[in-house]
């Protein structure tokens, strides 16, 4: 069955289509949860609400863009919908932002590794570093999804990226000691 013969059936509600469906998306969508929740326990739920949204919303999808993009956005937007009532976000004065570069050699660091210190960042800080570093949106964009400032976005990813740079640095220091001794 064809991608658009299945969303047809997921718009008349079909159970049969929206599993397959769910067979179909559920692990890249799962990586999407992983990536905005700091435990597999809140990503498993993140991806439960962002499923369900998805099923109630599929006859709003006019095939205008691809459904996976379509489906990605609603799981983003599910993830920080928690985020928001939260408030975990300081209000930060733009001169304070310092910009840092951390520098990864791959050899030295796994990708499991990295995955693991990012879920470890506070959540202010990873939902930030996500949505700019690895989704590609503008802090002005971030801005507008989480109800901040463009400084705050700014100041939130600097801090971030310091917190990883440390985490990283402090990752070799034994690896470079047990070498030496």
């Amino acid at each position: 069955m064809s991608l658009d013969q299945l969303i047809k059936k997921c718009k008349r509600q079909d159970p049969k289509a929206q599993e397959q469906l769910y067979r179909l998306f559920s692990s890249k969508l799962f990586s999407i949860c992983l990536k905005y929740s700091n435990d597999y326990s809140s990503a498993e739920d993140t991806l439960q609400d962002a499923f369900i949204t998805i099923f109630d919303k599929v006859e709003q999808f006019k095939s205008q863009g691809s459904f996976e993009g379509w489906m990605k956005r609603i799981t983003i937007n599910t993830a920080l919908q928690k985020y928001r009532k939260q408030k975990v976000f300081e209000i930060i004065n733009e001169e304070q932002i310092e910009e840092v570069d951390v520098e990864i050699d791959e050899d030295d660091i796994s990708l499991d590794y990295l995955l693991k210190i990012i879920q470890q960042l506070p959540d202010r800080y990873r939902l930030v570093f996500n949505l700019y570093v690895l989704d590609g949106y503008s802090h002005k964009e971030i801005a507008e999804m989480l109800d901040i400032s463009i400084g705050t976005s700014k100041s939130n990813l600097a801090r971030a990226r310091n917190i990883l740079k440390e985490k990283i640095e402090s990752n070799r220091e034994p690896c470079v000691q047990s070498i030496k001794g």
